[in-house]
């Protein structure tokens, strides 16, 4: 009953008749869905996550594991988690949250705006016990998820505190692929990379990337645009990005996928992850009262046929 009083009260403030409104999703989860004229989407209120993006006339872009917990304590396994404020393990504490805080957090709606065809969903989060429990900064963390022909991520972070603060970010974006095994990313050549699969080594990629076995990549210094050739789709997606000097790229492969309890055995030639981040040796430091705002733009277009 109290979900459903927050949810109506949510709707009266935010909801956008015909176009947005805020249900409850899987496992009874609050998220925001979309529909408009240029995409439909939607937005859980549980880690800002991301969950959905179908541009009009085109298939889902986002890859969901039919596996995934849906509850307030553990990630979704899918979409867009937002890894804030360390990436993968904290370096000075085993016990603290695999990549972070945020992408398990309960955010709190801030604005729905919609201009022409598209809409903008504002998420915030900010500094307090619990945070601080893992991390001692102040700050507030704003999220922006536009839904329309591209789909446009921004993650603003803000120093309200007095002292200086290094943090790295991740929006950790699972892609959906028709053939892992036909996939090509192209964007890289030549940039190094550190191979998590080889005890965190640094090599150069050389040409496209293909997809042969379980792939954990750090691309280093590189604010390429990113482009994912997948051909048993018949489409192209192109990741943009701003302020992100750091590109993720992972696909768990058949051993990793049967050890994840919240991964099917057989999704992993289903999907890839291209990742906008700052991390390692990219993570920002953060003055009292600056921000930094880091921004992914994702479009699809058709793959056009080999001749």
């Amino acid at each position: 009953m109290e979900q459903a009083i927050e949810i109506s009260e949510l709707n009266h403030r935010f909801g956008i008749p015909g176009i947005v409104k805020i249900v409850a999703g899987h496992g009874g989860l609050t998220k925001v869905e979309v529909t408009s004229s240029a995409a439909q989407g939607e937005m859980y209120l549980h880690g800002a996550h991301v969950t959905s993006w179908k541009p009009s006339e085109a298939e889902e872009v986002l890859f969901v594991s039919s596996q995934s917990h849906w509850n307030d304590s553990r990630p979704i396994r899918g979409g867009v988690p937002v890894c804030f404020p360390w990436f993968s393990n904290k370096a000075d504490d085993p016990n603290a949250p695999m990549h972070g805080f945020a992408r398990t957090k309960a955010w709190q709606l801030e604005s729905i705006v919609q201009t022409g065809d598209a809409v903008t969903v504002s998420m915030f989060i900010e500094s307090d016990d619990t945070t601080k429990k893992w991390w001692p900064a102040d700050f507030r963390a704003v999220y922006r998820a536009t839904f329309g022909p591209e789909l446009i991520l921004e993650l603003d972070v803000v120093n309200t505190g007095k002292m200086s603060f290094q943090f790295e970010e991740a929006l950790h974006t699972y892609f959906r692929v028709g053939n892992i095994e036909t996939v090509q990313v192209s964007g890289l050549d030549g940039v190094d990379y550190l191979d998590k699969t080889d005890e965190k080594r640094k090599k150069t990629q050389k040409g496209a990337i293909a997809i042969v076995s379980e792939t954990d990549r750090v691309y280093l210094n590189t604010g390429a645009v990113v482009d994912l050739e997948d051909p048993a789709s018949g489409r192209k997606i192109a990741i943009a990005k701003e302020n992100s000097m750091s590109t993720v790229v992972w696909n768990p492969w058949i051993q990793k996928a049967k050890a994840m309890s919240d991964f099917g055995d057989d999704e992993w030639p289903q999907m890839i992850c291209i990742e906008t981040c700052n991390v390692g040796n990219s993570e920002v430091e953060l003055t009292p009262g600056h921000h930094h705002q880091m921004k992914a733009l994702v479009r699809v277009s058709n793959l056009k046929p080999t001749v």
